[in-house]
């Protein structure tokens, strides 16, 4: 379980001290919950994001535990270090918007006519409580030529899940190599 403090002072100086101190800056909010301003270990934030099997992940701040799912995160534009990262507790039984990753299954039929499969939409944009919500969208790619794309609407439906992007939006697609 990630371990995180709960930020006394949100000023400049402060983000600036704790920054130097190997803190990442985080808010966590949720639906009729108040924001909490927290922060936790670069290293161990990054570690346990990495290692997760699921969207939503424990966290604790000061002895209070729990589930958070990362909604969006600010990086260093030179170097890429995380900078500020916002995480939303889910909630069971809270229908809200999730950002759920895009899978390619199988080996497509244009990768032998010298394509590569494109991932245009890594993330789908989502609607569904965090019970139903699934780790990642699979995408069977096999009977896929160059030129063929895969759009919102030609994806399986999934129970209890409602994709909130538009149906004519490209999610995966076989580009000839250049």
């Amino acid at each position: 379980m990630l371990e995180g403090i709960i930020r006394e002072s949100i000023s400049k100086a402060g983000t600036k001290a704790l920054r130097c101190d190997g803190y990442l800056i985080a808010n966590v909010y949720g639906k009729g919950l108040e924001n909490i301003n927290a922060a936790f270990k670069e290293n161990e934030y990054i570690r346990t994001v990495r290692n997760k099997e699921t969207l939503a992940f424990p966290v604790s701040l000061n002895g209070k535990e729990m589930n958070v799912v990362v909604q969006s995160y600010e990086a260093h534009p030179v170097t890429g270090k995380l900078l500020h990262v916002d995480l939303m507790v889910a909630q069971p039984g809270v229908v809200t918007h999730y950002h759920v990753p895009v899978v390619a299954q199988g080996s497509a039929i244009g990768l032998k006519n010298k394509g590569l499969v494109n991932i245009s939409k890594p993330r789908l944009r989502v609607k569904a409580t965090i019970e139903n919500l699934p780790a990642a969208i699979n995408v069977d790619v096999t009977k896929m030529d160059v030129g063929d794309s895969k759009l919102i609407r030609d994806l399986a439906k999934v129970e209890n899940i409602t994709f909130t992007d538009s149906d004519r939006v490209a999610v995966i697609s076989i580009i000839k190599a250049k």
